[in-house]
Protein backbone atom coordinates (compact mmCIF):
# COMPACT_ATOMS: atom_id res chain seq x y z
CA UNK A 1 0.00 0.00 0.00
CA UNK A 2 1.30 3.20 -1.18
CA UNK A 3 1.09 6.56 1.10
CA UNK A 4 1.79 10.29 0.78
CA UNK A 5 2.95 11.99 3.79
CA UNK A 6 2.21 15.68 4.22
CA UNK A 7 4.11 17.10 7.18
CA UNK A 8 6.65 20.06 7.39
CA UNK A 9 8.32 18.60 10.46
CA UNK A 10 11.34 17.07 9.06
CA UNK A 11 12.48 15.05 12.14
CA UNK A 12 8.53 14.05 12.67
CA UNK A 13 8.30 13.29 9.15
CA UNK A 14 11.63 11.19 9.24
CA UNK A 15 10.38 9.22 12.41
CA UNK A 16 6.99 8.80 10.66
CA UNK A 17 8.21 7.49 7.64
CA UNK A 18 10.22 5.05 9.14
CA UNK A 19 7.21 3.28 11.25
CA UNK A 20 5.04 3.26 7.98
CA UNK A 21 7.90 1.63 6.01
CA UNK A 22 8.41 -0.55 9.23
CA UNK A 23 5.09 -1.95 8.91
CA UNK A 24 5.18 -2.86 5.09
CA UNK A 25 3.80 0.63 3.59
CA UNK A 26 5.85 2.47 0.38
CA UNK A 27 5.78 6.16 1.62
CA UNK A 28 6.66 9.55 -0.47
CA UNK A 29 7.23 12.14 1.66
CA UNK A 30 6.69 15.93 1.07
CA UNK A 31 7.08 18.81 3.45
CA UNK A 32 4.31 21.62 2.18
CA UNK A 33 1.20 21.81 0.67
CA UNK A 34 2.14 22.66 -2.77
CA UNK A 35 4.16 20.12 -2.92
CA UNK A 36 1.29 17.66 -1.71
CA UNK A 37 -0.73 18.84 -4.25
CA UNK A 38 1.63 18.36 -7.22
CA UNK A 39 2.57 14.95 -6.10
CA UNK A 40 -1.24 13.75 -5.51
CA UNK A 41 -2.21 14.81 -9.35
CA UNK A 42 0.89 13.00 -11.04
CA UNK A 43 0.51 9.44 -8.95
CA UNK A 44 -1.66 7.31 -7.23
CA UNK A 45 -1.59 6.77 -3.47
CA UNK A 46 -3.73 4.58 -1.27
CA UNK A 47 -3.94 7.04 1.39
CA UNK A 48 -2.91 10.83 2.39
CA UNK A 49 -1.16 11.55 5.89
CA UNK A 50 -1.82 15.23 6.05
CA UNK A 51 -0.39 18.25 8.66
CA UNK A 52 -2.44 21.16 8.53
CA UNK A 53 0.27 24.04 9.58
CA UNK A 54 2.15 23.67 6.33
CA UNK A 55 4.06 26.04 4.12
CA UNK A 56 2.76 27.27 0.71
CA UNK A 57 -0.29 25.79 0.96
CA UNK A 58 -2.46 24.72 4.13
CA UNK A 59 -3.61 20.92 4.78
CA UNK A 60 -7.19 22.79 4.48
CA UNK A 61 -6.98 24.18 1.31
CA UNK A 62 -5.02 21.03 0.14
CA UNK A 63 -8.15 18.89 1.22
CA UNK A 64 -10.73 21.43 -0.10
CA UNK A 65 -8.95 20.96 -3.22
CA UNK A 66 -8.69 17.56 -3.50
CA UNK A 67 -12.77 16.78 -2.65
CA UNK A 68 -13.74 20.04 -5.35
CA UNK A 69 -11.53 17.86 -7.96
CA UNK A 70 -13.43 14.44 -7.22
CA UNK A 71 -10.58 12.77 -5.55
CA UNK A 72 -11.77 10.54 -2.97
CA UNK A 73 -8.43 9.32 -1.70
CA UNK A 74 -8.46 8.83 2.23
CA UNK A 75 -7.36 11.42 4.28
CA UNK A 76 -6.03 11.11 8.27
CA UNK A 77 -4.67 14.37 9.44
CA UNK A 78 -2.09 14.58 11.54
CA UNK A 79 -2.72 18.41 13.60
CA UNK A 80 -1.07 20.13 16.99
CA UNK A 81 -4.70 22.00 16.44
CA UNK A 82 -6.54 19.79 18.82
CA UNK A 83 -9.93 22.14 19.42
CA UNK A 84 -13.12 20.97 18.71
CA UNK A 85 -13.68 23.40 16.18
CA UNK A 86 -10.35 22.38 14.46
CA UNK A 87 -11.51 18.87 14.31
CA UNK A 88 -14.80 19.62 13.09
CA UNK A 89 -13.13 21.97 10.52
CA UNK A 90 -10.88 19.10 8.75
CA UNK A 91 -14.04 16.52 9.08
CA UNK A 92 -16.36 19.16 7.34
CA UNK A 93 -13.81 19.58 4.74
CA UNK A 94 -13.88 16.23 3.34
CA UNK A 95 -10.85 14.35 5.76
CA UNK A 96 -11.69 10.78 6.83
CA UNK A 97 -10.24 10.88 10.31
CA UNK A 98 -8.30 13.47 12.50
CA UNK A 99 -5.63 12.74 14.71
CA UNK A 100 -4.20 15.26 17.05
CA UNK A 101 -0.19 16.00 17.96
CA UNK A 102 1.09 13.91 20.13
CA UNK A 103 0.04 10.25 19.37
CA UNK A 104 1.32 6.89 19.65
CA UNK A 105 2.03 5.22 16.82
CA UNK A 106 -0.19 2.42 17.61
CA UNK A 107 -2.83 4.83 16.88
CA UNK A 108 -1.50 5.88 14.06
CA UNK A 109 -1.61 2.55 12.31
CA UNK A 110 -5.27 1.28 13.44
CA UNK A 111 -6.65 4.88 12.28
CA UNK A 112 -4.89 4.16 9.05
CA UNK A 113 -6.01 0.78 8.39
CA UNK A 114 -9.39 2.06 9.44
CA UNK A 115 -9.75 4.28 6.54
CA UNK A 116 -8.19 2.66 4.25
CA UNK A 117 -10.49 -0.36 4.91
CA UNK A 118 -13.81 1.68 4.97
CA UNK A 119 -12.34 2.51 1.22
CA UNK A 120 -11.93 -0.45 0.50
CA UNK A 121 -15.31 -2.01 1.49
CA UNK A 122 -16.85 1.09 0.01
CA UNK A 123 -14.92 0.68 -3.28
CA UNK A 124 -14.92 -3.22 -4.00
CA UNK A 125 -15.33 -4.98 -0.43
CA UNK A 126 -11.78 -6.00 0.40
CA UNK A 127 -11.14 -8.15 2.54
CA UNK A 128 -8.44 -8.10 5.56
CA UNK A 129 -7.26 -11.44 3.80
CA UNK A 130 -6.78 -12.58 0.06
CA UNK A 131 -6.55 -15.87 -0.75
CA UNK A 132 -6.21 -17.85 -4.64
CA UNK A 133 -5.73 -21.37 -4.70
CA UNK A 134 -4.58 -22.90 -1.73
CA UNK A 135 -2.36 -19.27 -0.37
CA UNK A 136 -3.57 -17.24 1.73
CA UNK A 137 -2.27 -13.84 2.64
CA UNK A 138 -3.20 -12.34 5.67
CA UNK A 139 -2.19 -8.33 5.94
CA UNK A 140 -2.66 -7.39 9.16
CA UNK A 141 0.53 -9.97 10.06
CA UNK A 142 1.74 -9.92 6.32
CA UNK A 143 2.17 -13.55 6.24
CA UNK A 144 1.39 -15.96 3.57
CA UNK A 145 0.12 -19.30 4.47
CA UNK A 146 -0.74 -22.31 2.82
CA UNK A 147 -2.39 -25.92 4.58
CA UNK A 148 1.44 -26.62 4.58
CA UNK A 149 2.73 -24.00 6.86
CA UNK A 150 3.24 -19.63 6.68
CA UNK A 151 6.01 -18.04 5.58
CA UNK A 152 6.54 -14.18 6.77
CA UNK A 153 6.82 -11.49 4.29
CA UNK A 154 9.32 -8.69 3.80
CA UNK A 155 7.43 -5.48 2.79
CA UNK A 156 8.44 -5.41 -0.30
CA UNK A 157 7.17 -9.35 -0.83
CA UNK A 158 4.42 -8.30 1.06
CA UNK A 159 3.31 -5.49 -1.76
CA UNK A 160 4.49 -7.21 -4.41
CA UNK A 161 2.04 -10.52 -3.67
CA UNK A 162 0.06 -7.92 -2.44
CA UNK A 163 -1.21 -6.98 -5.91
CA UNK A 164 -0.96 -10.17 -7.75
CA UNK A 165 -3.47 -11.45 -5.12
CA UNK A 166 -6.02 -9.09 -6.11
CA UNK A 167 -5.60 -9.09 -9.52
CA UNK A 168 -5.23 -12.76 -10.28
CA UNK A 169 -3.87 -13.24 -14.03
CA UNK A 170 -3.69 -10.37 -14.79
CA UNK A 171 0.00 -8.86 -16.26
CA UNK A 172 1.62 -6.42 -13.61
CA UNK A 173 4.41 -4.82 -15.38
CA UNK A 174 7.78 -4.19 -13.84
CA UNK A 175 7.54 -0.28 -14.33
CA UNK A 176 3.85 -0.70 -12.43
CA UNK A 177 5.34 -2.63 -9.41
CA UNK A 178 8.05 0.04 -9.25
CA UNK A 179 5.69 3.02 -9.71
CA UNK A 180 2.84 1.27 -7.62
CA UNK A 181 5.74 0.20 -4.68
CA UNK A 182 8.95 2.01 -5.10
CA UNK A 183 7.70 5.61 -5.65
CA UNK A 184 8.14 8.36 -7.48
CA UNK A 185 11.46 9.35 -5.93
CA UNK A 186 12.95 5.90 -5.73
CA UNK A 187 16.73 5.16 -7.35
CA UNK A 188 16.05 1.52 -7.17
CA UNK A 189 17.39 -0.30 -10.36
CA UNK A 190 14.26 -1.97 -12.22
CA UNK A 191 16.18 -5.54 -11.47
CA UNK A 192 14.65 -5.03 -8.09
CA UNK A 193 11.45 -6.58 -9.31
CA UNK A 194 12.92 -9.78 -10.11
CA UNK A 195 14.86 -10.42 -7.31
CA UNK A 196 11.43 -9.74 -5.30
CA UNK A 197 9.96 -11.88 -6.92
CA UNK A 198 12.19 -14.51 -6.85
CA UNK A 199 12.03 -15.00 -3.36
CA UNK A 200 8.42 -14.63 -3.25
CA UNK A 201 8.49 -17.81 -5.99
CA UNK A 202 10.72 -19.81 -3.31
CA UNK A 203 8.03 -19.04 -0.46
CA UNK A 204 5.19 -20.37 -2.92
CA UNK A 205 7.44 -23.28 -3.66
CA UNK A 206 8.36 -23.99 0.23
CA UNK A 207 4.58 -23.51 0.99
CA UNK A 208 3.67 -26.24 -2.04
CA UNK A 209 1.20 -23.36 -3.48
CA UNK A 210 -0.47 -24.45 -6.43
CA UNK A 211 -0.72 -20.83 -7.99
CA UNK A 212 2.94 -19.38 -9.21
CA UNK A 213 4.20 -16.20 -10.54
CA UNK A 214 3.96 -16.34 -14.39
CA UNK A 215 6.50 -14.52 -16.52
CA UNK A 216 5.31 -13.33 -20.15
CA UNK A 217 8.68 -11.33 -21.66
CA UNK A 218 8.39 -7.71 -21.89
CA UNK A 219 5.23 -7.83 -20.62
CA UNK A 220 5.04 -8.32 -17.10
CA UNK A 221 4.07 -10.76 -14.33
CA UNK A 222 0.64 -12.57 -12.96
CA UNK A 223 -0.54 -14.82 -10.56
CA UNK A 224 -1.61 -18.20 -12.11
CA UNK A 225 -2.88 -21.83 -10.94
CA UNK A 226 -0.85 -24.02 -11.17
Amino acid sequence: MRLLLAEDERELSNALAVILKHNHYSVDTVYDGADALEYLRTENYDALILDLMMPKVDGITVLRTLRAGGNGIPVLILSARSEIDDRVLGLDCGADDYLTKPFAAKELLARLRAITRRQGEGANGMRPDLSFGNISLNRARFELSSPHGTQRLANKEFQMLEMLMMNPGQLISTEHFMEKIWGYDSEAELNVVWVNLSYLRKKLSALHADVRIKAVRNQGYSLEHV
